[in-house]
């Protein structure tokens, strides 16, 4: 019996160790069932925050991406601005150069000749006072045949294929020439028989006449290449239209091989609708031309030719200025 006791209290022992062993692993499981889901959806609010702070973050940097696009667009736009502002300084500091370089010149020559004048005086003798006077005047204003008593001064050129090609080298010359013999004018233009403008930052103004800008004129002349059509009718127009000023002298110098446009009765009338004479004869403009020997030297005598010598002739004539033929290019 004492035996029988002892096995029974042996197998209530290990029934209990098991159940307390099942009992474990129960408890176990619950927790970790119950802390699971607990863990996992704090871990999904934990991504979703940080994905809405990424987006955040991002619109911010879109916004201040769009923020300082505009700024360079807006920046950009102030410096071609100030770029163009610029430009217009540099002419107006050229224009005024030039008027201080023209009025310090105009000075300097005045002060010259009256030196000149007084000494010429001084050396006039009894007989040379007897037959001139005290203060002679020279009766006209000729040189060379052509008027020199002009203020301002305007060049229409034909640049055409011919001129450019075989008569170059003599136009600047020639150019060069004509300035020479106004030695100060008070403005200065240069333009093709078309009317377009030597430089285009002039247009509709007066090139003011210094030693700079008269180099500057040669030195563009060397190279200056614009469509022609061999007439300068439209030249001339533009030239009359845009700077005629009752109170100004202007003179214009046409510069051309051949003429290839209408009739010459067709240009001498519409030249005089433009520039009409007063009552006294005196024209609005003096209108010079020189002819350039291009088509002779090259062994031909086309039409036109004959043509722009007689249109020429009558053109200056009607409008109170000189037509000179030059023999030859060299």
């Amino acid at each position: 019996m004492k035996r029988r006791r002892e096995g029974n209290e042996l197998s209530l022992a290990f029934l209990d160790v098991i159940c307390c062993g099942f009992g474990a692993i129960i408890m176990l499981l619950m927790i970790t069932k119950i802390s699971l889901p607990t863990i996992l959806e704090i871990s999904l609010e934990d991504i979703a925050a940080q994905i809405a702070k990424r987006q955040d973050e991002i619109e911010k940097i879109l916004g201040e991406t769009a923020i300082l696009e505009r700024t360079k667009i807006e920046t950009e736009e102030n410096i071609e601005r100030e770029l163009l502002r610029l430009r217009e300084l540099q002419d107006e500091l050229i224009e005024l150069t030039s008027r201080y370089d023209t009025v310090r010149q105009i000075t300097k020559e005045q002060e010259e000749k009256q030196v000149d004048l007084a000494r010429a005086k001084q050396s006039l003798t009894d007989e040379m006072i007897r037959l001139l006077g005290t203060d002679p005047v020279r009766k006209n204003n000729l040189i060379g045949g052509i008027t020199v008593d002009s203020e301002y001064v305007i060049f229409v050129i034909d640049t055409s294929g011919s001129m450019k090609t075989y008569a170059w080298p003599l136009v600047v010359q020639k150019v060069d020439e004509v300035l020479n013999i106004y030695p100060v004018v008070k403005g200065v233009q240069v333009m093709n028989d078309m009317g377009d403008y030597m430089f285009t930052r002039f247009r509709g103004k007066w090139i003011a006449d210094t030693p700079m800008m008269r180099r500057a004129i040669v030195e563009r002349l060397r190279t200056w290449a614009v469509q022609s059509n061999s007439s300068p009718v439209e030249g001339i127009e533009e030239a009359i239209n845009t700077y005629y000023d009752p109170n100004k002298r202007i003179s214009i110098y046409v510069f051309g091989d051949d003429y290839q446009g209408q009739s010459i009765e067709y240009v001498v009338d519409r030249i005089a609708i433009v520039n009409p004479k007063d009552a006294d004869g005196n024209c609005r403009v003096r209108i010079h031309a020189v002819g350039f020997p291009v088509y002779f030297t090259q062994g031909s005598a086309d039409f036109n030719i004959y043509h722009f010598g007689s249109l020429m002739r009558l053109l200056t004539v009607r409008n109170c200025g000189t037509f000179v033929a030059l023999p030859s290019l060299n």
